[in-house]
């Protein structure tokens, strides 16, 4: 195997295919490689892809179209392709990009560093894709991007059938991890200094099934409660189909768990509802959020809503947007419907025109922002617990500000004092204006209270600033693994 070597990771996607690049980062530097560093051209590029979004394809193509004059300068370079557009086109990937050298699914990924030793010595492609779950990937070494915060799959794969979803396909029907094991690896993570955690599934209040306990997540989300030195827990995403009270009871009387709760809606028409096999209709999801605000009444509900599917009518459209205005969002990632080759939307009759699909999203983005700009107005003159974040503001040098997410994930930007907070602190600060996307607090210095994820970032950067060897490979200045793409999101 080889010993030395250089790797950047580029992520396309969710939650769990960045997850997934933890452990792409991990299997890497155990078997000899460091991250690269900036501007330098890495001996291995890896794309870890997504298949969810319209013309994934395109953009990978893209991608590997313009490493193609840097592999030819770089002989020794050498790309693989993983995630679910691999899972997906397989052998397509090397007919149309013949200089890739390894091709490998979401089923295999700790068969990454073998599949490269053999490209290079063989000097051919190797495309290898499994169709069931070989290890479960939280059993792999990781790179974890944060010291403080860090996701932890209970489950990967998915048995719903919504016919505008090619997940299932691609990361095979749910399996789940034992509760035992999810505990260990959380005490494992809050000995190392996490302080919060996100549960991560495709589905996570069907959590347990597999093992014959459908009550299995609200006593997971219990057991975590009972975790000393873990201050926050969060998770995603459930299914309004199976999400229960006692997971709701769990949620009120675990006071480790935030406030938050993100709820897939897709569309607020029983008809589109129904064609997209979504099994819930409109007046169990409001149902549900009506149980949610009396056991949590300071709970921030943010949805997923796809505008466009197949055979939406405006009257279907409007239905949605009532939906909206009766929940009154914190927040929801909009999505035009787009056709995924391989599920059964993709061959409906009434696909929507683009340009009517584009004009409802405004209308929705209108709404959407008008319902979050509302909620956070009612923050203005309240103090917040914020947990400070690496990364999160991005104008924050600009500004002169600190950011981090608040008890129920809100965005905030707040000016910090005179002796800065460390990433993993925790502040609390009054909110001064609002925004629909985030809360400023600008007012008086916030109360700052040291805590251990501080303390675990600041030995990552104080090992990386002595060229630490245990702290440098795979790791920027600040010892995080640095996943090559922007992140949609990342832990707090």
């Amino acid at each position: 195997m080889r010993s030395s070597g250089t790797y950047e990771i580029r992520t396309y996607g969710c939650q769990m295919n960045m997850h997934d690049s933890e452990r792409l980062a991990g299997l890497l530097e155990e078997a000899g490689y460091r991250r690269a560093a900036a501007g330098a051209t890495p001996d291995v590029v890896v794309f870890n892809t997504c298949a969810v979004r319209e013309n994934a394809d395109n953009r990978l193509y893209g991608n590997l179209g313009q490493l193609l004059p840097v592999k030819n300068a770089h002989p020794g370079l050498q790309i693989a392709v993983g995630g679910c557009l691999a899972q997906k086109d397989r052998e397509l990937i090397t007919a149309r990009a013949p200089w890739v050298d390894v091709v490998f699914g979401t089923h295999n990924i700790a068969a990454l560093p073998v599949l490269l030793e053999r490209a290079r010595v063989q000097r051919e492609a190797q495309v290898e894709i499994a169709e069931s779950l070989e290890r479960f990937p939280s059993v792999l070494p990781a790179r974890r991007e944060s010291a403080y915060s860090a996701w932890v799959a209970i489950s990967v794969g998915c048995n719903n059938t919504c016919t505008f979803c090619i997940v299932p396909s691609l990361r095979g029907r749910e399996e789940d991890r034992r509760p035992g094991d999810v505990l260990a690896e959380i005490r494992t993570l809050v000995a190392d200094g996490a302080v919060e955690i996100t549960l991560l599934g495709q589905n996570v209040n069907s959590y347990g099934a597999a093992f014959g306990d459908r009550l299995a997540f609200g006593k997971l989300l219990r057991a975590c409660g009972e975790i000393d030195g873990l201050e926050r827990v969060r998770f995603t995403s459930p299914h309004p189909r199976d999400f229960t009270d006692d997971v709701i009871d769990a949620m009120a009387q675990t006071p480790n768990v935030m406030p938050q709760l993100h709820m897939p809606l897709q569309s607020g028409s029983d008809a589109v509802l129904r064609a997209m096999r979504r099994a819930y209709r409109r007046d169990k999801y409001l149902a549900i959020l009506d149980k949610v605000r009396a056991a949590i009444p300071d709970a921030a509900i943010t949805t997923d809503i796809i505008v466009g599917f197949p055979g939406e009518t405006e009257r279907d459209f409007a239905d949605t947007l009532d939906l909206v205005r009766r929940a009154r969002f914190s927040g929801a990632f909009t999505f035009r419907y787009s056709v995924r080759p391989g599920t059964p939307a993709a061959t409906m009759d009434g696909q929507v025109p683009a340009a009517v699909v584009q004009e409802r999203y405004e209308r929705l983005i209108a709404l959407v922002e008008e319902t979050s700009m509302d909620g956070n107005l009612a923050f203005v003159g309240r103090a917040v617990e914020v947990l400070v974040a690496d990364g999160e503001g991005r104008k924050d040098e600009v500004t002169h500000r600190m950011s981090g997410r608040a008890r129920d994930n809100r965005l905030v930007h707040f000016t910090p004092a005179s002796a800065h907070p460390r990433p993993g602190d925790m502040v609390t600060t009054v909110v001064t204006r609002a925004a629909p996307h985030y809360l400023i607090a600008d007012g008086e210095p916030p109360a700052v209270r040291p805590t251990r994820g501080g303390d675990a970032w600041a030995a990552r950067h104080e090992s990386a600033r002595e060229g630490s060897a245990a702290a440098a490979p795979g790791r920027d200045s600040g010892g995080r693994v640095l996943l090559g793409m922007p992140a949609l999101s990342r832990p707090a």
